[in-house]
């Protein structure tokens, strides 16, 4: 698996960029994304492709398809996953959510929460299960099945000659190899509307029986992390053959999923069971194409044809390019230009495909499970804002329709620790459910969230239409913030916590109050949910003017914000200088409110910029810094902020923000990198600079269109 240098890469990349600097005033939009094409000339694991619509994803290796699956799985791996695609082992000894609660005393009485208990035994695994189960599901591998001429199959080595490019503008990828001298040639893509993928593959091989197409449906691994490559398990499931006049269907029966994979060709083709889950299409012509549905549904509607289905592909990722927002660094001479540049068109591509579903995300897209694929509901913050900034809010609604649907679940657990309105789920799944996480658990920070979607919706489009359709969760959202502040009788003064843990996930729960981000985050939510009120002429509660008027001040020692009022230490203590420096967010992520004094503020941004253990961070925290220095009028930190030198800030060949060997890929990252440089370009209300996050040397003559001011 490579890693690579940021240097280095974006060197290269200015190089080739150079050549395409444009003089119109008019964005030429496809010159704009084209440039950035990704091309694969290596077998290169980290390399990987996809293709897919929002709901649905399919990457591929080299050969255009997911032929070495195996080879790939340390790198980015090769995942095919759906929204719908959940199964939840069987619970044969009953384990009830309940057995995961342990009672804390908070504010002077106990509330349960569900957390990882070690012991009892039996509680113990009552959590590993709820953790583990719904787990999203990897829906097949589908690859070549290609022998050399002695008979033996292919390993990577033996492909020459490789060249993939990823066509960013119709969403095509073309990969071309040669086996022992035989050229072939692959195209791959996604319908936009099914869960469905087109291949057409044309070489001799076929005609001499040395390629085939292989269709394996791998076993999901229950494990924190499954890459698809499972083939070995107890498990009682079934896969079916139906073979039709020009296809087949392949029917999978699981614990508590049955789904299936419809195949539909246009040539002359056999297909047959070579063993478990394991299927072989020989074709026997030159050229071949098919498409795969994947769908729960037993009687679908036709299956699209691979004609069909790239023209689908051409056509909508036209229509999504031309679309809201665009940014052209194409007349900067910087040379650090062409990388934002390429980091923000390859980001708007994978959020497309990985992001901009009916669920929040995982943090690992529609590629492999981290987390058993759970989405995080604080990530969505990252995962959605950018779209509503873009200019394409219908791909945040999408999303925001779940939580209508997940409401209930999120009454109930703020009910059962006795505060008032709805409290949203962290670790969660497509039904609203729980996981059990001693961590996760006290998590706040993604309470206000439902009110900065809403807000930035309604910013967009200020109508009435708009309050009308979020104004229940925007309302019992601050139902509960305003409940959860806890009266300080002897301070006179409302307080989150303890029990509390923040974004920066280096305190302990019970021994943490007043989380700096947090609180202006409270008051922010607060004050916004009351201007909610005041625009539908409605009175607010007097509860939330309260809470609001009387929240704890910003904790601040030495002119500096502390990441919470509990951590006195928080800069001289090593391990307080580690994980998200969320402090920033405090004036980033927020606006100007009345409790940040910018002064004060000016002074934490230049003590985590030189004192912070950046190694010891995550994608998003770089983009959350340049959007700090972006408001405090400091746009080269914010471009330096972007293109920081650290393992946690490298991005791709193919775009994705690589973390680590566990964390391959982390699209808050690219959901970051876009609403950085949307709020650099566009600015926030009362702002009056251009551009305000680039430096005004001469050298950054950005243009963009499109883009929606940030609050």
């Amino acid at each position: 698996m490579k890693t690579y240098s940021n240097l280095k890469f974006c060197s290269f990349l200015l190089l080739f960029g150079m050549a395409f600097k444009g003089h119109s005033q008019e964005i030429d939009r496809k010159a704009l994304v084209t440039r950035h094409n990704v091309i694969v000339t290596s077998l290169d694991t980290l390399a990987s492709l996809s293709v897919g619509n929002g709901s649905f994803a399919f990457t591929t290796d080299v050969t255009g398809l997911q032929t070495f699956a195996e080879y790939y799985q340390g790198g980015v791996s090769l995942g095919t996953q759906s929204e719908w695609g959940w199964d939840s082992y069987k619970n044969p000894d009953s384990y009830i959510f309940e057995e995961t609660l342990k009672n804390y005393d908070q504010y002077g009485r106990k509330v349960p929460y569900s957390v990882q208990i070690k012991t009892p035994e039996r509680s113990k695994q009552a959590v590993n299960w709820f953790r583990e189960n719904p787990h999203r599901i990897q829906l097949g591998n589908l690859g070549f099945e290609i022998t050399k001429k002695n008979g033996e199959q292919i390993t990577p080595k033996d492909l020459t000659g490789i060249h993939q490019e990823l066509n960013l503008w119709t969403g095509i990828i073309t990969s071309e190899f040669y086996i022992e001298g035989a050229p072939v040639k692959v195209e791959t893509a996604s319908h936009q509307k099914q869960d469905v993928i087109a291949v057409k593959v044309t070489s001799d091989l076929i005609t001499k029986g040395q390629l085939k197409i292989r269709f394996r449906i791998p076993y999901p691994s229950g494990k924190w992390k499954d890459t698809g490559v499972n083939r070995q398990s107890n498990k009682n499931y079934t896969s079916t053959l139906k073979t039709t006049n020009n296809g087949a269907w392949i029917t999978h029966r699981m614990d508590s999923l049955i789904y299936h994979a419809k195949f539909l060709w246009k040539n002359k083709a056999t297909i047959t069971e070579k063993e478990k889950h394991y299927f072989i299409i020989a074709p026997t012509e030159k050229s071949f194409s098919f498409t795969c549905k994947f769908t729960t549904e037993k009687n679908t509607k036709s299956t699209p044809d691979y004609n069909e289905t790239l023209t689908n592909s051409k056509e909508n990722w036209k229509r999504f390019w031309l679309s809201g927002g665009a940014v052209d660094f194409s007349q900067c001479t910087d040379k650090r230009a062409f990388e934002i540049e390429r980091r923000v068109v390859l980001s708007q591509y994978l959020t497309k495909l990985q992001c901009s579903g009916n669920q929040p995300p995982q943090e690992t897209g529609l590629t492999y499970n981290s987390w058993y694929g759970k989405p995080h509901l604080e990530m969505h913050w990252w995962h959605g804002v950018h779209f509503a900034l873009w200019n394409r809010s219908n791909l945040l609604q999408k999303s925001l329709n779940w939580y209508d649907k997940v409401r209930d679940k999120a009454f109930k657990i703020a009910k059962r620790q006795g505060f008032d309105g709805l409290r949203w789920q962290k670790m969660t799944d497509p039904y609203g459910n729980e996981s059990p996480s001693s961590v996760g658990s006290f998590l706040i920070w993604q309470q206000p969230h439902y009110i900065t979607f809403a807000e930035l919706l309604y910013q967009g489009n200020p109508s009435r239409d708009i309050l009308n359709t979020y104004k229940k969760n925007v309302f019992a959202t601050a139902d509960f913030m305003a409940s959860f502040a806890h009266f300080n009788k002897e301070k006179k003064r409302y307080e989150l916590g303890p029990g509390v843990i923040a974004a920066q996930e280096r305190f302990k729960a019970m021994e943490t109050f007043n989380p700096t981000y947090e609180l202006n985050y409270w008051f922010w939510g607060l004050k916004t949910a009351i201007e909610w009120k005041a625009r539908l002429g409605e009175t607010p509660p007097k509860k939330w003017v309260e809470v609001m008027n009387n929240l704890s001040e910003l904790p601040v020692l030495n002119k500096v914000y502390l990441a919470t009022e509990s951590a006195r230490d928080s800069y001289t203590n090593p391990v307080f200088k580690t994980d998200h420096p969320s402090v920033l967010g405090t004036l980033g992520m927020l606006p100007l409110t009345e409790k940040v004094d910018v002064g004060i503020m000016k002074n934490t941004f230049h003590l985590i910029w030189t004192d912070w253990t950046w190694d010891d961070t995550w994608g998003w925290d770089f983009p959350m810094a340049a959007m700090t220095a972006t408001r405090l009028h400091m746009p080269e930190k914010a471009v330096e902020a972007l293109l920081m030198d650290i393992r946690t800030n490298t991005y791709l060949p193919n775009g994705h923000n690589f973390q680590d060997e566990r964390l391959t890929i982390y699209l808050p990252g690219n959901g970051g990198i876009l609403t950085a440089v949307a709020l650099m370009c566009a600015g926030w209300d009362g702002n009056t600079i251009e551009n305000p996050g680039f430096p005004k040397d001469g050298k950054w003559n950005v243009k963009w269109e499109g883009l929606q001011k940030m609050f």
